[in-house]
């Protein structure tokens, strides 16, 4: 995939006329004109409803019964000539990842929930507080940059639940109060403010459900939560031409669905939600599917939320689809591509009230930006953040060649749309530099609570002159028209910013 393919999702935004074919040269358009026409309604996404995802859309699974109270790696192993094994009704206890053979099938049509926690009973009360000990692991090494950097709770991966619900880690003994819980990892105890008595108190232990040690496995139908995944590693590890289809995957601590080295992988129709840092994460993948899935209310356990691998979905050094998705308010970036992405479509997504950028797509290459419906994003970073375009908008094109963004609808985000030009070295297909940027076609809705859009640099990579083309964009500007278009240091009026030579064939109300 690269400008100017087909987006898979078949949302067209503009009439393209075709006078038929021909060998004549002189028939060739002019690569110089403007190739859509001004949008005048909303994309597709705009009026389409993602519909039920999750264990409830899952086929019937008709295989190897794996009962509940069972290890199901001595009933995959037990049945090596076997390649679909079904999970049974009820709560499946995981106290070591499963793996699968190639062309596994592991599924459940029954309601099957995978946890990776324990059950803990033993508590003592002990100065006001209630105290488990001997529960915790040893203490290991710790990674992940947290929205609080000076304790860094977000780095430690146990999580607990109090009758399901999950409470807050602090990290002193001082700070514990009602609904939170305090982890001493050098005395290995366990504190909670309220008395457990009565309750169904859980700690996530096991770092993984299903490792992705096998290629073409097909998992469905399956809640997977409770899981104590370090930061950056998913509960649910998908590898090379796996299928994950009709899945929940809640409350694990860093990752719900991490494809790691997994080309041609599928995550489809998926409800992932309630992750401690991230909801989908995709690493060093060709061709990968992410369509048609809920991402929402990820970066639960306070990792970054404005630079550092949080919210809804991340991908690096991979390429792909990503299309038909609702990504809704995760604390962090809604879409993120980040670090040699190639090939990207990022296509009819509605990609709303997330706490970071819309869709940031970061010192990479060859992208397609279409269809998108980005709304109300941008509102909640915290540290290192403020309102400029350096902090992104609804969409963010930062340093990135060969990406094109058309007939989105951005709409009341923190900014419109955030070029950014910076020094960021090279990658594996060359500078990381900003060029052969189009933005097209795209309906840019500005309110009240919005800054701007615009282009912005450092003085070591100042934009060349070519490098961004804005054409046939149609914007609303509302209040403050005098700042609400910005270059070269400058904020701008409508006026201005045409005489800098953006938008000349675009129009402004």
């Amino acid at each position: 995939m690269g400008r100017g393919f087909t987006s898979a999702s078949g949302i067209v935004l503009a009439v393209f006329l075709l006078a038929g074919c021909t060998d004549d040269k002189a028939a060739v358009p002019d690569p110089s004109e403007p190739t859509v026409a001004l949008p005048t309604a909303a994309p597709a996404a705009a009026s389409t409803k993602l519909g039920p995802t999750g264990p409830v859309t899952a086929p019937k699974c008709v295989g190897v019964a794996i009962p509940a109270n069972t290890d199901p790696q001595q009933v995959i192993d037990a049945n090596p000539d076997s390649k679909t094994f079904c999970f049974g009704k009820g709560l499946h206890r995981i106290a070591r990842a499963i793996r699968p053979a190639d062309a596994t099938t592991l599924a459940s049509s029954e309601g099957a929930v995978l946890t990776g926690s324990v059950r803990l009973s033993q508590w003592q009360a002990e100065g006001g507080r209630w105290v488990a000990r001997n529960v915790l692991p040893a203490q290991y090494k710790l990674k992940g940059k947290c929205e609080d950097e000076k304790t860094n709770p977000c780095q430690l991966g146990e999580q607990i639940f109090v009758d399901g619900v999950h409470l807050t880690r602090v990290m002193s003994l001082d700070e514990l109060k009602t609904g939170t819980f305090y982890g001493d990892y050098q005395a290995n105890a366990l504190y909670l403010a309220d008395d457990p008595a009565g309750k169904d108190v859980e700690l996530s232990r096991t770092r993984t459900a299903i490792t992705a040690s096998a290629r073409d496995v097909t998992v469905s139908g399956l809640t997977i939560e409770h899981f104590a995944s370090l930061p950056q590693g998913g509960a649910l590890q998908v590898g090379t031409g796996w299928k994950v289809v009709a899945n929940e995957v809640r409350w694990n601590h860093a990752v719900g669905v991490m494809v790691i080295e997994g080309d041609r992988a599928t995550v489809s129709g998926n409800t992932v939600a309630d992750n401690g840092q991230l909801g989908i994460g995709q690493y060093h993948s060709a061709d990968v599917k992410l369509t048609g899935n809920l991402v929402t209310r990820n970066n639960t356990d306070g990792f970054w939320i404005a630079d550092w691998e949080s919210g809804g979905i991340k991908s690096t050094r991979s390429s792909g689809e990503v299309s038909g998705n609702d990504i809704v308010a995760n604390r962090g970036i809604g879409m993120w591509s980040d670090i040699a992405e190639y090939d990207r479509l990022i296509a009819g997504n509605r990609i709303r009230d997330n706490a970071a950028d819309g869709i940031r797509y970061e010192i990479s290459y060859q992208a397609e930006i279409s269809g998108n419906v980005v709304e109300g994003n941008g509102f909640g970073t915290g540290r290192g953040s403020g309102p400029s375009l350096w902090d992104g908008g609804g969409i963010n094109v930062n340093t990135s060649a060969g990406v094109t963004v058309v007939g989105n609808l951005i709409r009341g985000n923190r900014n419109g749309i955030a070029i950014q030009s910076r020094t960021r070295g090279d990658g594996p297909r060359g500078q990381y530099v900003l060029k052969d940027v189009l933005i097209e076609a795209n309906q840019v809705v500005m309110d009240e609570k919005t800054a701007s859009t615009g282009v912005v640099e450092n003085k070591e990579s100042p934009v060349a002159d070519g490098a961004i083309r804005f054409s046939r964009n149609s914007y609303r500007i509302g209040g403050r028209q005098a700042e609400r278009f910005a270059y070269r240091g400058e904020t701008m009026t409508w006026e201005q910013w045409q005489a800098a030579g953006f938008d000349k064939d675009s129009i402004s109300s």
